[in-house]
Formats: structure tokens, sequence, C-alpha cells
């Protein structure tokens, strides 16, 4: 598995998060808080979040599929994405995990 995959989902978690938490918390100023503005900023983000999250989606089952991962540990990575701060809990995990394995698999360089 080469490094780009893994740096691609990590990147992709963290938009995804923060746009989730973004979300959130526009939706407590909307719903909550009455906040004008709220509604037109719930939207954007929402419909940035979503589309973007689709883009996780395929990076995250790329990153699953290369690292060989089981099913249920599959599927708790793409849902990640759905519960807010839950994508940087997991990235750190998985980021770990994958480059523990990553530098183990590096071939060492010969010097001359």
């Amino acid at each position: 598995m080469k490094r780009s995959v893994l740096t691609r989902y990590r990147v992709m978690a963290y938009v995804t998060g923060v746009l989730l938490v973004l979300l959130t918390l526009g939706v407590i100023a909307k719903y909550v808080l009455d906040i004008n503005g709220a509604a037109d900023f719930t939207r954007v983000v929402g419909i940035a979040h979503g589309w973007l999250y689709v883009v996780y989606l395929v990076f995250a089952f790329d990153l699953g599929s290369k690292a060989k991962w089981p099913v249920g540990k599959q599927l708790w990575v793409l849902l990640a994405g759905t519960i807010p701060t839950a994508a940087f809990f997991v990235e750190r995990k998985v980021s770990h995990e994958l480059e523990t394995k990553l530098a183990d698999a590096t071939p060492a360089v010969a010097e001359a």
C-alpha cells in the first residue's frame, strides 16, 4: 500500500470532521439559539459536508480494501464521518496503525 492512500484518507477525514462539527454548531445555532443567518450557514455547510463525505467514503473504502480490513472495521471507519468528532479519533487510530505497517514494509536504503 502506498503512503499516498493513507494521506488522502487523512486529509478527507479532517475535512469531513471539521465540516461535521461546523454543521452541528450551525444546527444548534439555528434550532436552539435561533440565531439569524444560521439557516444559510447550515445549508452551505450541509451541502459541502454531504458532497465531501462521498469523497471521504471513496477514499476510506480504498484504504480499507488495500489494508485488507475486516468488514466491521471498514464499516466503523466509513461511519466515522457521520458522528461529530469521531472522524478525528478514528483517523488517529488508523493512521497510527498503518504508519507502523508502512514503516515496517519500507525497505532499508543501502548507503554507498
